[in-house]
């Protein structure tokens, strides 16, 4: 009777670990990282800022970067191809996108994409 006592708790953790990892992966509310505009970060851009930003990518400018634009400025981003949703993406298709403004001394700022998601 004890050893099923046992076995049924351990079940019961198990299955409670795995709900919650499922929780997790599956998050779609607020985080740490900051709803942003093009033109608010081109105004004060700081390094290493974690941004979200929605709008389109205009044209490809280069290898993985895109200018990208959100109807209050334009400004370029790097975006992996391993990160490019798998379905069409043109300059009609409206994102978001999670990463972090990079500042350097000789460029405009850029934003480094973790994730893009699609939309519509």
């Amino acid at each position: 009777m004890q050893s099923r006592n046992k076995m049924l708790a351990a079940a019961v953790a198990l299955a409670a670990a795995g709900l919650a990892f499922s929780a997790n992966a599956q998050y779609t509310g607020p985080s740490d990282r900051h709803a942003a505009t093009v033109s608010s970060i081109l105004a004060d851009p700081k390094d290493d800022q974690n941004v979200v930003v929605q709008g389109r990518l205009l044209r490809k400018t280069g290898d993985e970067k895109y200018l990208f634009s959100d109807g209050t400025g334009e400004i370029i981003v790097e975006i992996d191809d391993d990160d490019m949703p798998r379905q069409p993406v043109d300059e009609k298709t409206l994102l978001e996108l999670r990463g972090e403004v990079d500042t350097g001394r000789n460029r405009p700022p850029e934003i480094e994409v973790d994730s893009v998601r699609v939309i519509r």
